[in-house]
């Protein structure tokens, strides 16, 4: 079966998905709104994602990879904000395996070994 990717704006859309995903593994990558041209205000979203993208054959069977937009600058920098509360997110990009203390924060996602373990290891 392989994989599946959702992608996800805002933190109740992203409880819902990893909700409606349980019991399955579930690695998700946050990263900075993107603007009409597809370009995120976050430039280490935009180094990362790339890397990410490309190590995601490596994720297990049947897990779920969840591409989640946090929102614009203001409401990321806002020290209230549902991520950093609930998920204790702090800083974008951030790639995790739900459920887990396993994460890759910042330029972490830049490695692409890095990126291939959080995807491999138990």
């Amino acid at each position: 079966m392989g994989w599946e990717e959702m992608q996800v704006r805002g933190y109740p859309e992203f409880v819902r998905t990893a909700q409606s995903y349980h019991g399955r593994p579930i690695f998700a990558l946050f990263c900075g709104d993107k603007d009409a041209e597809g370009r995120s205000w976050c430039p280490d979203c935009v180094t990362a994602e790339p890397i990410v993208r490309k190590e995601l054959h490596n994720l297990p069977e049947e897990s779920v990879f969840i591409y989640c937009l946090v929102g614009d600058r203001a409401y990321w920098k806002d020290p209230n904000n549902e991520f950093r509360k609930n998920l204790k997110l702090t800083g974008v990009p951030t790639l995790l395996k739900y459920g887990t203390p396993q994460k890759l924060v910042e330029e972490e996602c830049f490695k692409a070994e890095l990126v291939r373990m959080l995807f491999t290891e138990d």
